[in-house]
């Protein structure tokens, strides 16, 4: 009697590198085929960046793109006279960069320590125009950045100072560890008071006077300063309006 093997496609014939890796099914290689995953891993590279380390500057020229692993990224718009807006975060498994542009058009830094799988942008490109799963998945990404880039449109817009402190560390408790199933939610703050303000258009002082509140009400838990503690999403959930 003859057997017939059948293989696991998500774990046959593919890099140990990326069977390791918990950021691919749901990123961009999730798209990729055993095969496309063999050829892109020979021009990948993984590297880990410390915090506040510059990723991607503003009008620079794009020469790779990266898959966010683990970690936080922050992007940032400056002004001609040194002023500085953020305008977004990335979490795994986001894909860092935009595709078939020649520059950046926003600053990335590394809010806390990051691993990223670098991809050249040649080759990334090329995958796009040849794989129409690919291409779905990076469109399906830039439409989610587009709504919730809309949604914090809302948040700054309509929201009173505790409700815009409530939907970021909602944000944060949501993204920042997408393997994490457990009922209570812990995660380093990774972003200081002033960015934190910067981001929601709020001073340092209400920032602080807001997560002292949120402490108080058993809505959040912090210990040395930057370690949040959420016992029930669903409360914090109440709390962004």
């Amino acid at each position: 009697m003859i057997q017939t093997v059948r293989k696991d496609i998500h774990n046959s014939d593919i890099p140990l590198l990326c069977q390791s890796c918990e950021a691919r099914h749901q990123g961009i290689c999730g798209s990729l085929t055993p095969e496309q995953l063999v050829a892109v891993s020979k021009s990948t590279r993984r590297v880990r960046r410390a915090p506040g380390e510059e990723l991607m500057a503003d009008a620079e020229p794009i020469a790779s793109f990266a898959n966010v692993l683990r970690g936080v990224v922050k992007l940032t718009k400056v002004l001609e006279d040194g002023r500085q807006q953020v305008v977004g975060l990335q979490f795994a498994p986001d894909l860092l960069g935009r595709p078939f542009a020649t520059e950046s058009r926003v600053s990335a830094e590394a809010a806390s320590e990051v691993d990223l799988c670098l991809i050249p942008k040649p080759v990334l490109e090329s995958m796009l125009t040849e794989s129409a799963p690919l291409e779905r998945r990076v469109m399906l990404q830039a439409l989610r950045e587009l709504d919730e880039a809309r949604d914090w449109m809302v948040t700054l817009g309509r929201k009173s100072a505790a409700e815009r402190v409530a939907s970021f560390l909602y944000l944060i408790a949501t993204h920042i560890d997408p393997t994490d199933e457990g009922e209570v939610t812990t995660f380093d703050l990774p972003l200081s008071r002033a960015d934190i303000g910067d981001f929601l258009g709020l001073t340092i002082e209400t920032v602080s006077r807001q997560m002292t509140r949120l402490k108080a009400d058993g809505i959040i838990e912090i210990q040395n300063y930057r370690h949040v503690t959420v016992p029930d999403l669903a409360r914090l959930r109440l709390r962004c309006g």
